[in-house]
């Protein structure tokens, strides 16, 4: 095991009230950027690359626990005693469980499409086909790919994304900035019976209303768990929301924060 620090990108005023915000699978904290600067720049906005993604160390173990350990490592690294917590798909599954490990350090949770609760043969499909990791000739060809899988993108992100999420392997192509074995044990992760945020833990669960990832069950648990606590939202897009609906995603997140 390593404590080696997490990569961090940082936003906004360094004076302002502390956010952590979580990318999801495959990702990297640098997603966060436009949503940082546009809607919460009057916070100080903490995006870190999670362990085995982006700029971060990639030494295992890559489990839910060790990214709550990394997450609240940064934390104390920049003596920040508590902080609101947003998290995109597999980022949500590591909020919840960083708000219950150390619910004293979470002001307020916001959930985009949280990936928790997967039923084992969805997970164990998805971490089959990313035990491979795609490679590309140039950026060009990267970026043609990456516009396929993400049809409802602006041009923008996906422009960021390639900036900023390749690098060269030792054979000279590309491939996205990720440890392929880090992205197959998260959708293991994944598939663990899900979990709720702590009683009276105000949290706002934002369902992505055409990804059909976050279950009936998961936001009943909510409900009986956090009763009035739990705000409930639906936005009409896919998984990548806060990328495919950046205005929306946004105001929500500089609204309900700032409540």
């Amino acid at each position: 095991m390593t404590d080696a620090a997490l990569h961090v990108h940082r936003y906004g005023d360094p004076a302002g009230s502390p956010v952590v915000v979580l990318h999801g699978v495959s990702g990297h904290g640098a997603r966060w950027r436009r949503t940082a600067e546009r809607y919460l720049g009057d916070r100080l906005v903490l995006a870190p690359d999670l362990r085995g993604h982006g700029r971060s160390p990639y030494e295992p173990p890559w489990t839910v626990e060790r990214h709550v350990a990394d997450v609240l490592a940064v934390l104390d690294a920049d003596g920040i005693e508590r902080a609101d917590l947003v998290g995109h798909s597999y980022g949500g599954m590591i909020a919840v469980h960083l708000a219950r490990t150390a619910q004293r350090r979470v002001r307020r949770l916001v959930l985009l499409d949280p990936a928790t609760g997967l039923a084992p043969a969805d997970a164990a499909g998805e971490a089959r086909s990313r035990m491979v990791p795609v490679s590309f000739a140039d950026a060009a060809e990267a970026r043609a790919a990456l516009a396929a899988r993400w049809p409802e993108a602006p041009d923008e992100a996906v422009d960021d994304e390639v900036a900023e999420h390749l690098e060269p392997g030792p054979d000279g192509r590309l491939r996205w900035r990720f440890e392929p074995a880090a992205v197959v044990t998260a959708y293991s992760e994944m598939a663990r019976p899900h979990l709720t945020p702590p009683p009276g833990m105000p949290t706002h669960l934002v369902v992505a209303a055409r990804a059909d990832l976050v279950r009936p069950e998961f936001v009943a648990d909510c409900r009986a768990a956090l009763g009035p606590a739990l705000a409930l939202s639906e936005i009409d897009a896919g998984h990548m929301l806060y990328t495919d609906r950046l205005e929306e995603t946004g105001t929500l997140l500089a609204s309900w924060l700032g409540g």
